[in-house]
């Protein structure tokens, strides 16, 4: 399976216009939205209606396994807003965040944290049906 990323077009709108925006909090956000803004011009941008359940997108609730310790993650992917760790919320400008959307259930995700380079594999992905 190709790690090619697949982007809800309402959610590129969303992002790309938050990042233009300025909206970020700090120097760190800012960093990040630079990557995210990269990320965005990367994936297929596919329509509500072609858009697979299985995609992480902004509000996906996601269970991922960290591939060197085995241990799982539940994490949901927000905006920087909306973001609460102690919830398990994390904001889509936050290293994991920008990681991860894009990615479907079964690939595996590599990615520069702050930490070092970190693997994950995305388990579960759950996505509320579009209205």
């Amino acid at each position: 399976m190709t790690n090619e990323l697949i982007l809800l077009k309402e959610d590129v709108q969303l992002l790309t216009s938050y990042i233009k925006g300025g909206n970020y909090l700090n120097l760190f956000d800012q960093k990040n939205a630079e990557k995210l803004k990269e990320e965005l011009t990367k994936g297929t941008v596919l329509s509500k209606e072609e858009f697979p359940l299985d995609v992480i997108r902004l509000n996906s609730t996601v269970t991922i396994q960290d591939h060197r310790t085995g241990k799982l993650i539940n994490l949901m992917l927000v905006l920087p807003e909306k973001a609460a760790i102690n919830d398990g919320k994390v904001s889509v400008l936050a290293p994991i965040g920008t990681a991860l959307i894009g990615y479907r259930k079964g690939q595996t995700v590599n990615w520069k944290m702050p930490a070092g380079e970190k693997m994950y594999k995305v388990m579960e992905v759950v996505n509320e049906a579009f209205a």
